[in-house]
């Protein structure tokens, strides 16, 4: 597994690194050795410490975010919760785990900050948009905890919005 490090106000000790790598090499089996994992950490007013952990192979992304008081405490929940998230997909994610579907995107998600004047932007996201089915689109959405995903759906050709509806249930918008 290879680690990129973002530091966002502080530097990012030996120590740190060290406990990062220590916690992510358990999860090395369920990937082949050239995944990228990339790691931000920052500190905030308050003594927040945040961790974000995003681990991108081929279609799928793991995302998981901790924010403590401690940065070690952070990191070790971000990695349990990766960990919480490869276990209750399992069965979903065996396959491609398992058959070599977990192969590095040669467009890495980059990720910008930046701010707008007059409406107020906070962040920009960039991530690499792969064909797949609708059901595929659900089930990186459920891995992600969001309530809205947008892909390229591999029927239609088209790009669409997943959305989780209020009853639980899920809307697709797609275009015309």
């Amino acid at each position: 597994m290879k680690f990129v490090y973002i530091g966002k106000g502080m530097e990012i000790t030996d120590s740190l690194k060290a406990r990062v790598e220590k916690k992510l090499t358990k999860l090395e089996r369920y990937f082949q050795d050239d995944v990228e994992a990339q790691i931000r950490l920052s500190q905030e007013r308050g003594n927040r410490n945040i961790v974000e952990i995003t681990i991108s192979v081929g279609s799928v992304i793991l995302r998981a975010e901790e924010v403590s008081n401690d940065m070690y405490m952070s990191i070790d929940r971000a990695v349990d919760k990766l960990n919480r998230q490869i276990r209750r997909h399992r069965t979903k994610l065996e396959k491609r785990l398992r058959a070599g579907a977990f192969e590095p995107v040669a467009d890495e998600p980059a990720e910008a900050e930046e701010e707008a004047a007059s409406y107020n932007l906070v962040r920009v996201k960039k991530f690499p948009v792969k064909p797949m089915h609708v059901d595929d689109a659900i089930a990186q959405m459920e891995l992600l905890g969001h309530t809205f995903f947008l892909f390229l759906n591999e029927e239609t050709d088209s790009m669409c919005v997943l959305y989780l509806r209020s009853d639980g249930s899920y809307g697709l918008l797609q275009p015309e």
